[in-house]
């Protein structure tokens, strides 16, 4: 393996990470958001699926815009955007600055999410393994240390932009420093792989199982990060120090079962990672939703972490293998259905809840997920054989790095 990539490979890891830091300080803020601003309740839900369907917007532009640059070119940019925008989400008065800081996030959140992920489909399709969840793992680190950060700033009354300036002042460099070594494999095909040239369409047929699934698997992670401290105070009776436990753990063990998924993969193939996977966050909901107590929910929730990390990143690099010689256009448009799920799972569950009552609006997200296990033949290698005891040689030709551009 060429130090180019193992250079490119740790840069992207570290792009991961910084936007898991980012993302986090966001979302684990937005109480606080909504008092600075005075940002009412009936207009929360707006601003809040106004990011995400920028997201989707920043997504499709990033297909277009690949075809022009690399994607390297577009994450090096898009992520001193978005950490720049977090900062103006703290720095304004006004609730038309949060607005113009918000859309701006959503938008080069949208293109830093795709061109991230196309890196990393090309980057394994280069190395001829899987290494894609470990990519994840990366994001999901970050995800902890920014909810740690922001933690920090509730606990000790900090305001909004003095709790996010000192994560940006380290992030915004170390991202700029390290997007120097990322690298661009000729939209994600090795040389040598007949037939994975720049062109080929990308058929959406064949893409939507892969398409459904992203939306199943985040409408599952929006639940978990949207209700289960709710669930756990209002349904289970836990304290309020207690509630906040489920994601915690959630995400520990979604960094846990991704940092070791590779292996998994490798071991045993991508098609049987996924159905364990979705047999045991299935498993996780179906806990939660019988749970007897509160430390019944939480381990319900430890369990639907362990399963649901892997289901993601997986789609990401069936999708880049199901269209080797369009793997940046099937990632860009795949990427949109992460947002599809997000908008869809938090109201899909509190309207359940409201309706019905939350343990049986558990069960939507636990049938959702099972669904999977009828797509998971989408995740077969085919040809590319990754993880399943015929990986490709690992020493490729990538061309030239992202400085070459």
């Amino acid at each position: 393996m060429t130090d180019e990539l193992r250079r490119g490979r740790a840069s992207l890891a570290l792009s991961f990470l910084v936007q898991g830091v980012t993302f986090a300080l966001l979302v684990t803020r937005i109480p606080a958001i909504q008092d600075r601003y005075g940002i009412s309740d009936g207009l929360l839900p707006v601003f809040l699926a106004a990011v995400p369907i920028l997201a989707g917007v920043g997504s499709v532009g990033t297909e277009w815009l690949v075809k022009r640059v690399r994607p390297s070119r577009v994450l090096r940019w898009s992520q001193p955007v978005v950490l720049l925008a977090l900062l103006g989400v703290g720095a304004g008065d006004a609730l038309w600055q949060v607005a113009v800081a918000l859309g701006v996030f959503g938008l080069a959140v949208g293109a830093l999410d795709a061109s991230m992920n196309m890196l990393g489909v090309s980057l394994q399709r280069a190395y001829g393994r899987s290494i894609m969840l470990g990519f994840h793992a990366a994001y999901s680190l970050g995800g902890i240390a920014g909810a740690s950060i922001a933690w920090a700033g509730a606990h000790w009354d900090l305001s909004l932009f003095v709790s996010y300036l000192p994560a940006v002042v380290v992030l915004l460099p170390a991202a700029l420093v390290g997007s120097r070594w990322y690298v661009d494999a000729g939209a994600g095909a090795a040389v040598g792989d007949a037939g994975e040239g720049k062109g080929g369409p990308v058929v959406f047929k064949l893409l939507l199982p892969l398409c459904l699934v992203m939306t199943f698997a985040y409408i599952g992670d929006s639940t978990v990060s949207n209700w289960s401290a709710k669930y756990l105070q209002d349904v289970l009776g836990s304290s309020e120090e207690v509630s906040t436990v489920p994601y915690n753990v959630y995400m520990v063990m979604m960094l846990l079962g991704r940092g070791l998924g590779d292996l998994g993969v490798r071991r045993f193939g991508a098609v049987a990672v996924v159905r364990v996977g979705s047999v045991v966050a299935a498993l996780g909901f179906a806990v939660v939703a019988v749970a007897p107590g509160a430390w019944t929910g939480i381990l319900g929730f430890t369990v639907l972490g362990l399963g649901l990390c892997v289901i993601v990143p997986q789609t990401f690099a069936a999708a880049g293998r199901l269209f080797p010689g369009a793997s940046d256009a099937a990632v860009a448009r795949l990427n949109v259905f992460n947002y599809v799920g997000f908008l869809i799972g938090s109201p899909l569950v509190g309207a359940l809840g409201d309706a019905w009552n939350y343990r049986g609006a558990m069960l939507v997200p636990m049938v959702l997920v099972l669904v999977t296990l009828l797509y998971a033949r989408s995740f077969a290698p085919g040809a590319d054989r990754y993880g399943d005891g015929h990986e490709r040689p690992r020493t490729v030709d990538v061309g030239r790095g992202s400085n070459g551009l």
